[in-house]
């Protein structure tokens, strides 16, 4: 809380400086914050104070620049670039890691960044080239290429001299050991390098059962790897399982957070790029699209309402409770999309406990149907005074939810088996199943029993 107050404190300083001009008081400020205050700060501006900002700290500070917007994103952070020329844009791309460089020039525009690339010098050019072969979200995409190894061969005192003599190189969590044709062959950590003798070679106290990521896994993989085996980083190696690269946990917190926030976002139907100050043309385009089938989905709910129209028009009243039961089973079917879809993404449902997880979320969603079932048919019955209505609205509700609890289950595990994102299509059908059922069930009951529900 307190570190917020303060970044509101620059951040309005920022903004007091930029109105009145006053570029040397505000690039000392700027230059004093760490680069993920600046990248919420620059984040907060409007986007012409931003570009002005960043520029001023760019000409001054080219390190700080880059490092801020690598902080900021790589979208936001290209469109800054991009207002600039490929001389500077490829001189500003050295200042970082080649990872977050490749992350950067891959969202430029196609000729600009191809101009970057050929700017910069040919060890980085290749780096950030080669990076940018690996499909996006894969490890190879995200990991840094300046990995530190050594070789089986080498005695722990040449090790720690060699760790001495390299300080340029990704930060040393674990030193990874390799063959001779430069295949990962295990892992020593710090903690014991300094408590053997300095003679020792490393391939006696080295670990060989290591965990590792192929170049081509999926970064959400990589980061369920981390998680769970409480990793500081993860060695990267090719299919021939020679080292090529480090990913480390602070590139891991990012793929967790993009993950999250991609999940969420398909959830409702939205982009993953979608943000509250997105243009509203922009956001227009990408929103309306699921609108548009979550509509026609809707007249497929209108359409069993349009079968039961004898029974509305003969019994009004039953009409009223109609968004009760579609609203309780929509909901139901929410909460437990939300728990089957995370344990989806963190690995944690698989086909063979699938069952398992069926089973008790079909029990939940009965258990939940009886009671809010209960209460709601005690207050049918009350406002109407007809028990049968409030017996088929409770009755109604038992099913729907039970419904809502197993569509809810079955749908995105059906999805991942057909390869389809379970976050990006399941909330469509869900809604769409328990609106069918709800009125189905409720409709139908009421039709059944018309004749003791005849005067409401």
């Amino acid at each position: 809380m307190a570190a917020q107050r303060r970044i509101d404190l620059v951040l309005d300083s920022v903004k007091r400086l930029l109105r009145i001009g006053a570029t040397a008081n505000l690039l000392n400020l700027l230059q004093k914050q760490h680069p993920a205050d600046l990248a919420q700060i620059l984040g907060e501006l409007a986007d012409k104070d931003r570009e002005v900002a960043f520029s001023l700290l760019a000409d001054r500070n080219g390190r700080l620049a880059m490092e801020t917007i690598s902080e900021l994103g790589p979208e936001k952070g290209a469109a800054l670039l991009a207002t600039r020329s490929a001389e500077e844009i490829a001189k500003l791309a050295q200042e970082i890691e080649s990872d977050d460089a490749a992350a950067l020039i891959d969202y430029l525009p196609e000729d600009l960044s191809a101009a970057v690339l050929d700017l910069m010098r040919p060890r980085e050019s290749g780096v950030v080239e080669n990076l940018l072969e690996y499909d996006e979200q894969t490890a190879g995409r995200i990991m840094n290429p300046s990995v530190f190894a050594l070789n089986e061969d080498m005695t722990v005192g040449e090790a720690i001299t060699e760790i001495q003599n390299n300080r340029d190189v990704e930060m040393v969590f674990y030193l990874y050991v390799v063959d001779d044709r430069k295949h990962l062959v295990g892992v020593v950590s710090l903690r014991r390098l300094l408590l053997v003798s300095p003679e020792t070679p490393l391939k006696r106290i080295m670990t060989a059962d290591l965990i590792s990521a192929r170049v081509d896994m999926d970064q959400e993989e990589v980061a369920r790897q981390v998680a769970a085996y409480n990793l500081l980083a993860i060695p990267v190696v090719d299919e021939e399982n020679k080292l090529v690269g480090i990913i480390t946990v602070d590139d891991v917190i990012d793929v967790i957070k993009d993950e999250a926030t991609e999940d969420i976002y398909r959830l409702a139907g939205v982009a993953g790029d979608d943000r509250a100050f997105t243009p509203a043309t922009e956001s227009f385009r990408k929103r309306l699209p699921w609108l548009g089938i979550n509509l026609m989905t809707a007249f497929l709910a209108t359409i069993v309402v349009a079968i039961f129209e004898p029974t509305i028009d003969q019994l009004a009243a039953v009409a009223i409770f109609m968004p009760v039961v579609a609203g309780m089973g929509g909901n139901a079917g929410t909460q437990t999309l939300t728990v089957i879809v995370r344990g989806i993404a963190l690995g944690e449902l698989t086909w063979s406990n699938s069952r398992k997880a069926l089973m008790k979320e079909a029990a939940v969603g009965l258990g939940n149907g009886v009671v809010l079932g209960i209460i709601a048919a005690l207050v049918a019955w009350v406002w109407r005074g007809n028990m049968t209505l409030g017996l088929v609205l409770g009755a109604a509700m038992i099913i729907n939810m039970f419904v809502a609890a197993t569509a809810g289950t079955l749908v995105p595990l059906g999805l991942r088996a057909a390869n389809v994102d379970p976050a990006l299509a399941s909330s469509v059908f869900i809604t769409t199943l328990t609106d069918i059922a709800g009125f189905f069930a409720y409709l139908g009951l009421a039709t059944i029993f018309i004749q003791r529900l005849a005067g409401l």
